[in-house]
């Protein structure tokens, strides 16, 4: 038994079970334009890995089939530099989904990803983007040099468009740790990017999720550099709050990656630990006649899934509930 199953049970708590996906999150490849060194994904430019037309237009059939997913969720590297990326945005708008795209900002300043702003514009595109401090040092040593810059130039482009000002684009940031520890809360740590944000280079944005960096893939191998890891994992376990249990991403999303395998979260493809059938074998898009068919299926489970329900929770949507003392 992993530790939050264990965890699970000493709170009274049953395995987890998938309810009706109602968020379709595709990893869309590991391409991008940075290297971060706490990439739950690895990736960077020198990646290859990207969506399959064959996936692609599987996606987009099981979408049209399926009502009851409300979001499209794209997230990878950086989504705007894969090949499917317009086609998979533009398909699912056509079928009257909201789509969010996880943005790094940077991309945007790239000769390859100027056009985007305007496409999401077009598309009506809801933007959740990467800014892991307002302070240009914290952001630099964890992203890169020059990223705040660049950062901060993206956003300035995206709220003259009308993202973040209140015209109904959707404009929302993302913190995550610098390193071994847990999110400030939410709420207060949201008021100050808003106040250093607005005063000092007139951004405006919508809300700040605060993210738990989970420890998996390079997050994991600092921690282990440092001699670190099994103290954030204590930390981690020492922080579960049965609170955030109800509300964990994994119990009403399913996230499939650029080769159509199943999971139950990004974290999971990150580990490659998919969705399994009776005999074992990875679960497909191409066995699926809708994603309602994911539903009551058990949700897999692992050490790091602590991360999502340490203190205030984490999800792709921020925290998920009040933090406990």
């Amino acid at each position: 038994m992993d530790r939050f199953r264990r965890r699970l049970a000493e709170a009274g708590q049953p395995d987890l079970r998938r309810a009706n996906p109602t968020t379709l999150q595709v990893n869309i490849g590991l391409t991008c334009n940075q290297a971060c060194h706490h990439c739950h994904v690895a990736s960077s430019p020198k990646r290859t890995e990207t969506l399959q037309p064959e996936v692609l237009a599987r996606l987009l059939e099981l979408l049209a089939a399926s009502p009851e997913v409300e979001l499209v969720d794209v997230t990878g590297g950086a989504p705007e530099l894969h090949a499917a990326f317009e086609p998979l945005v533009r398909g699912a708008r056509a079928l009257g989904r909201r789509v969010m795209v996880r943005s790094n900002l940077t991309v945007l300043m790239t000769p390859e990803g100027a056009r985007f702003p305007r496409f999401f514009v077009d598309n009506q595109v809801e933007l959740t983007c990467s800014l892991p401090c307002y302070l240009r040092d914290n952001v630099d040593r964890q992203r890169g040099k020059g990223v705040y810059d660049d950062s901060v130039r993206a956003l300035k482009l995206l709220n003259g468009l009308g993202y973040g000002r209140g015209s109904g684009l959707v404009l929302n940031l993302v913190y995550n740790p610098g390193g071994p520890s847990l999110p400030p809360a939410q709420e207060a740590l949201e008021r100050d990017y808003t106040r250093r944000l607005r005063e000092e280079h007139g951004i405006e944005f919508d809300r700040l999720f605060c993210l738990a960096n989970l420890p998996i893939a390079r997050f994991r191998e600092d921690l282990e550099r440092q001699g670190a890891l099994e103290g954030y994992a204590q930390l981690l376990d020492d922080a579960f709050n049965p609170d955030t249990v109800p509300g964990l991403m994994c119990l009403s999303q399913i996230s499939v990656d650029w080769t159509g395998q199943l999971f139950d979260c990004d974290f999971h493809v990150a580990s490659r630990a998919p969705c399994l059938n009776a005999d074992g074998r990875p679960r497909t898009v191409f066995e699926l006649e809708r994603f309602a068919d994911l539903a009551q299926d058990a949700v897999r489970t692992a050490d790091y899934c602590l991360g999502c329900t340490a203190g205030a929770g984490s999800s792709c949507g921020g925290a998920l509930a009040q933090a406990t003392a």
